[in-house]
């Protein structure tokens, strides 16, 4: 569990199973609610805090159960207090509340507690943003999606605040995402320190102390790359980087294949689709001119614009970002 908190790039938090039970009635949610071990997750005076989902179960009011499961570690553990719950994952801190999540299916409760806390996009150095910014666990299966493993250059023409060539250092460096950040767990009771100590000074001790590979971000914003250089420093990667102010049109040439991964603007918050279309065809023939065999990894949320690049594109994985629907989509230039 802590190496999965500590090692995940594409993840958005942890769970671990601590019950599964069936109730159609609230006797036997609270029953079933005491047998669990809540002292093994939240200390004296802690607080807490339930997401409830409910389907197609007798016990369909998730306000309802959440005030039984909140009842029961507090009879069980002096001095807890319950809090309302988020779905909220930006708003968390590392200071928030032990939360569980219980899903109520067909009858059938599963009562999960969440070892990240913050959810772990929350990397710890995405401090200034840009327009539009991409979270970093999006960003991580961008390049993973795309195969990429560090062995090759990488190109951002439109890094914003720097999150993919950010994320692209971290892999070429073989750096864990989660080696700067406070988990949910190390405050449990028995929380084992030594042996995260141990997890951590390993991933460290592993790292490479610089990519072996050339690993570029550009934007035409002067403010969005001031924000990659001050993320790429918190990050310990800005040594790795190469960042400058620069547009879509003057991508010099390279020789080595590589790949290009970017977040361009899907015309749905930044601009407007028709006022996009001369960008990605632009995007595109410069692509082709002076990255001719380079792999093309981009999120997009418009077929239409895609089209526009003149570049054959295959769906890998669908997904949202920010609440928008987007494609990572790959292709040759």
């Amino acid at each position: 569990m802590m190496r999965a908190n500590l090692w995940l790039r594409t993840a958005s938090r942890v769970l671990v199973r601590v019950a599964e039970f069936r109730a159609k009635a609230f006797f036997e949610l609270e029953l079933n609610a005491k047998k669990i071990p809540w002292a093994r997750y939240v200390p004296p005076g802690a607080s807490v805090e339930f997401r409830v989902t409910c389907r197609k179960s007798k016990l369909y009011h998730s306000g309802a159960v959440a005030q039984r499961m909140e009842q029961a570690v507090s009879s069980a553990i002096r001095g807890v207090r319950a809090t309302r719950a988020t779905d909220d994952d930006d708003a968390a801190s590392d200071a928030a509340p032990q939360l569980f999540v219980v899903r109520f299916v067909h009858d059938v409760a599963t009562v999960s507690v969440d070892t990240s806390g913050v959810a772990l996009h929350r990397r710890g150095y995405r401090q200034q943003l840009a327009k539009a910014p991409l979270r970093e666990t999006l960003a991580a299966a961008t390049l993973l999606g795309a195969g990429w493993n560090g062995t090759t250059p990488l190109t951002d023409p439109m890094c914003g605040s720097g999150t993919i060539p950010i994320e692209a250092a971290m892999i070429a460096r073989r750096m864990a995402p989660g080696r700067d950040r406070a988990f949910a767990f190390a405050h449990w009771p028995k929380f084992d320190r030594p042996a995260w100590t141990k997890l951590v000074d390993e991933a460290r001790s592993a790292e490479l102390a610089s990519s072996p590979v050339r690993i570029e971000g550009f934007d035409r914003d002067a403010g969005a790359i001031d924000a990659a250089t001050a993320n790429a420093e918190r990050a310990g990667v800005a040594g790795d980087l190469a960042l400058a102010v620069q547009a879509v049109s003057a991508l010099p040439p390279a020789d080595a294949p590589g790949l290009v991964a970017s977040n361009p603007p899907y015309g749905v918050r930044v601009g407007e689709s028709d006022r996009l279309r001369n960008l990605y065809a632009q995007f595109g023939k410069v692509l082709r001119a002076r990255r001719p065999g380079w792999g093309v990894a981009l999120l997009s949320a418009d077929r239409n614009l895609e089209r526009q690049l003149e570049i054959d594109l295959s769906e890998r994985l669908a997904t949202r970002n920010g609440g928008i629907p987007v494609r990572l989509v790959l292709g040759e230039a």
